[in-house]
């Protein structure tokens, strides 16, 4: 059995901000094209997507780095793309990234991997590929294997993140093994194909179920099968450690020493895409903090669970794995960080429902404050409560206000039934909270106007809308303060 003690898995969490890795492997662009079908083409049987939204982000070995960032360690990263339009992007979105050095080197003439999803109402329709999988040329190979070596020894652990796309070959995980093992820096890959010679002397391996099998030409469906196979790649390949991923069912650690099974952590599975870079960039990251092998696997386990249970290519950041180690009980869980809000509304609007936004200070909770909510509520089928930090109170009212506290404020809207989601903001308006949570439905008090709506053109930018809900009369924090006083 792994580690229970569930304050040294939150201490070593709080330790990822220590953790400095190398990513080496094929890097991706990820693009995602939502919208709408409501008819059927008359040019053939199809159905006709009208677009609403894209999003892109960096995929395959650029999600591991992804994953790295969001859990607060610092990344060098280290691949290959095209001299095309989305080798730009990647480039654009990969250096964008605060904590990341990288080493994006460009080859003329290559197709970079592009994976284009196409998603209606929360359903995949297709998926369209366009990728390259040659070796790369001798001299570019040599020139990568240079700066990855000249990065590795400036950070802690190496993760190789094999896709097969070409930039991995077996001389270049030969000379990167090699040069770990010379600099004493572990080495974790995260493997693809059936060779895994290639990957002779690596400390750590990760390939799940379907690949453990292929690997080995052997059964994997108990737990002892399991054992039996990854026993059999530590022997032939010198491997200290497999960690085998197994979907729902958890996790298996298998060392010459010992064998630990990790049960299945996700409370929701909803979309398993990139499961897979997030325990290997978890498992590195706590390798990095120098937390024990046991409990860096049990982390690992805790973020994918974490991870299959949001929308699209998600990440798993500290707050999420604290949250799952020590849950917030009763309204608390409805108070989160604008990324869990942002993350949770994407849920709800794939799902079908309509999110709405509202925010202010909410300081002395008062009928009136009841009244606007419950209209609110009415209006969308979740309703997420932007509130105003404690900073922004002050500048907004005054030394004086808030006369409670931000942490009281979201406990008490929490409590409410008609809000499904607190979320603090430190900024004079919420027009950043906004942009993260792209709400279908922006309401404020009637003493507003549309025009003076902060946000307003912006939700309708993307198809939503704003309304405007009633007042109830002679009710006002400002008012309650002066008779306290008074």
């Amino acid at each position: 059995m792994a580690n229970d003690s569930t304050a040294d898995l939150g201490a070593h969490v709080k330790r990822f901000a220590r953790a400095s890795v190398l990513v080496v492997g094929d890097a991706m662009l990820d693009r995602y094209v939502y919208g709408e079908v409501a008819r059927v083409s008359p040019e053939a049987p199809v159905p006709i997507l009208t677009v609403t939204r894209e999003v892109a982000m960096p995929g395959g070995a650029g999600n591991v780095v992804r994953n790295l960032i969001a859990l607060d360690g610092s990344a060098a990263f280290v691949s290959v793309v095209g001299d095309d339009q989305a080798g730009s992007d990647l480039t654009g979105l990969i250096g964008g990234q605060e904590r990341v050095e990288p080493w994006l080197l460009v080859q003329n003439g290559r197709t970079t991997t592009l994976k284009t999803r196409y998603i209606a109402q929360g359903q995949h329709l297709i998926r369209a590929d366009r990728e390259e999988t040659l070796a790369l040329p001798d001299k570019l190979s040599e020139r990568l294997v240079k700066i990855a070596l000249d990065a590795m020894a400036a950070t802690s652990v190496t993760v190789l993140s094999d896709y097969r796309k070409g930039v991995l070959s077996a001389p270049v995980c030969a000379a990167l093994i090699e040069g770990a093992q010379r600099l004493g820096r572990r080495i974790i890959v995260d493997p693809k194909g059936r060779d895994y010679a290639r990957y002779q002397g690596a400390d750590i391996v990760t390939p799940n179920r379907k690949e453990l099998a292929e690997a080995t030409a052997m059964p994997v469906e108990t737990e002892a099968e399991i054992v039996a196979a990854a026993q059999a790649l530590l022997s032939r390949h010198a491997f200290g450690a497999v960690l085998v991923t197994r979907s729902e069912d958890g996790m298996s650690l298998i060392t010459p020493d010992e064998v630990r099974h990790y049960p299945g952590e996700a409370r929701d599975v909803f979309d398993v895409s990139g499961a897979g870079d997030t325990v290997v960039a978890t498992l590195a990251a706590a390798l990095a903090a120098e937390v024990p092998l046991a409990d860096a696997a049990r982390l690992a386990n805790i973020a994918a669970g974490i991870v299959v249970g949001k929308v699209g290519t998600a990440v798993a950041r500290p707050s999420d794995i604290l949250t799952h180690i020590a849950p917030a009980t009763g309204a608390l869980q409805k108070v989160v960080t604008p990324a869990a809000a942002a993350e949770m509304a994407e849920r709800w609007r794939l799902r079908g429902y309509k999110v709405g936004f509202t925010n202010g200070c909410f300081d002395l909770l008062h009928p009136g404050h009841v009244h606007l909510l419950e209209q609110c509520r009415a209006m969308c089928d979740r309703l997420v409560v932007g509130i105003n930090a404690d900073a922004s109170v002050k500048r907004l009212k005054g030394e004086s206000r808030p006369a409670q506290g931000e942490a009281a404020r979201a406990a008490v809207l929490a409590s409410l039934a008609s809000v499904d989601l607190v979320c603090l903001f430190e900024e004079d308006t919420p027009i950043e909270l906004i942009k993260r949570i792209r709400p279908d439905l922006l309401i404020k008090g009637a003493d507003y106007t549309r025009e003076t709506v902060v946000g307003a053109d912006l939700v309708e930018s993307w198809g939503g809308s704003v309304a405007l809900a009633q007042l109830l009369p002679g009710h006002s924090t400002t008012a309650t303060l002066a008779r306290l006083r008074g």
